[in-house]
């Protein structure tokens, strides 16, 4: 077989590797903003064990492929917020490291979502000795992810979000701004739309000088209160 054939084959591959891997990922994200914003709490938990399964397995299904190991922590990380505080301890450190395995593989896993996921993670939770936040690092993250997405909704919101709670109004604002006139998905319209629902409020919130507080939409438990 020539060598141009095989890379051709090759490259056939990982195109049909990728057009397979799509919709199982875009099923999981639809199913796991179902359960965030439908769901009552106490169902929840159950529904987020069960989804948790299905990101299992679909890594299982494409070993060494960024996404599923980026939804897994992103299961955790939000089902971590109904559980109690040791064991949400415990679920957030595997989901930072499911997050820092989904990008060593692909820098640009969900489109940045990795990136903003991590920062989220490092922004909110309790620094060393309780947990490894850390506010420059979560920075660099934000940015890391507007690097490879400069118009996604996540990225900028939760970076404006991260920017009104170390009382940079102006520059939050600017964010939060961004983050509403960005373009919903198609495939995602639900998901989406609800964020933006969230951008609507924390703009309200910065023209009042208010603290958006992201905690309430994504591991509001993670305060050092809540972890001793």
């Amino acid at each position: 077989m020539k060598k141009t054939t095989f890379v051709a084959l090759l490259l056939l591959s990982t195109q049909c590797f990728a057009e397979d891997l799509k919709p199982s990922v875009q099923a999981i994200e639809s199913e796991w903003a179902s359960i965030y914003y439908k769901l009552p709490r106490n169902k929840q938990e159950a529904a987020y064990d069960a989804l948790l399964a299905k990101a299992e397995q679909l890594g299982d299904q494409f070993p060494k492929t960024a996404e599923p190991l980026f939804w897994q922590a992103l299961v955790i990380a939000t089902h971590a917020e109904l559980q109690d505080g040791f064991t949400a301890l415990k679920a957030i450190h595997k989901a930072r490291d499911l997050l820092l395995e989904s990008i060593k593989i692909n820098p640009e896993t969900a489109n940045g979502s990795a990136y903003v996921t991590l920062g989220t993670l490092y922004y909110m939770v309790p620094s060393w000795p309780i947990a490894f936040g850390d506010k420059e690092k979560a920075e660099k993250l934000f940015q890391a992810a507007l690097k490879v997405n400069p118009n996604s909704i996540d990225g900028n919101y939760f970076y404006g979000d991260f920017l009104l709670a170390n009382n940079n109004t102006k520059e939050a604002q600017k964010y939060f701004e961004k983050a509403l006139s960005a373009p919903s998905r198609k495939e995602q319209l639900f998901a989406d739309n609800k964020l933006k629902d969230e951008v609507k409020l924390a703009l309200v919130n910065t023209k009042n000088r208010k603290i958006n507080g992201v905690k309430n939409t994504f591991l509001s438990l993670f305060n050092s209160a809540s972890l001793k």
